[in-house]
């Protein structure tokens, strides 16, 4: 199936990150690149065969990006302050139930909110670092979430690097960080992801 050299360009931009440096000029060159051999006579399949899979691509622009491992200190405060707000934002429901409920349905509403506190505190990181990369408690610390090869994360790994927050396992496996080369957790492991401090885009 044949694509436009726009959705080309755009395939690549997807799988970085979106504090990748020069983010703005990889498109830009890209897109000139694209447009010079256009210009000298090749069809553009040929082009964009030539240049291969838009994510190898991209992991190969990510190769020549020094990958820096978050701090276990940073990682541990980003958390906690992700687990904050969660716990926050349901705090007005805790409230104005505590206010009109009846005593004996009192313990039935706590058990709700613990079961939909749980919920968004392990589905938040995952829906954040699937579509953003990071999380609000990530992005105060300049870190980000990564593949190894330092492209974007897909939600499946999103998933499976938080799952120890979902089996209650997750001191056991933070304490793999303090003793893997790049500071990865067990599940980040099994993912295949890491957390990488973040660079602004200097594109």
């Amino acid at each position: 199936m044949t694509i436009t050299a726009d959705a080309y360009v755009n395939r690549v931009l997807s799988a970085l990150p979106p504090a990748t440096p020069r983010r703005d000029q990889i498109a830009m060159e890209l897109r000139g690149h694209i447009s010079e051999r256009l210009a000298s006579g090749q069809p553009l399949q040929g082009v964009l065969d030539q240049l291969g899979d838009p994510v190898a691509l991209a992991e190969s622009y990510l190769s020549a990006v020094p990958l820096v491992a978050g701090g276990f200190g940073a990682r541990a405060a980003a958390r906690l302050i992700d687990f904050a707000l969660t716990v926050g934002m349901l705090s007005p429901a805790v409230a104005l139930i505590w206010l009109v409920s009846s005593p004996e349905h009192m313990p039935l509403w706590l058990m709700a909110y613990l079961i939909v506190g749980g919920l968004l505190v392990a589905i938040y990181p995952v829906v954040a670092e699937a579509k953003y990369g990071t999380t609000i408690g990530k992005r105060l610390f300049g870190l980000r979430v990564v593949r190894e090869s330092g492209s974007r994360i897909s939600t499946g790994q999103a998933i499976v690097r938080n799952l120890p927050w979902v089996l209650e396992v997750f001191w056991i496996d933070a304490l793999f960080a303090l003793f893997t080369d790049r500071s990865q957790r067990a599940f980040e492991l099994l993912s295949k992801t890491r957390v990488v401090r973040s660079t602004r885009d200097q594109g």
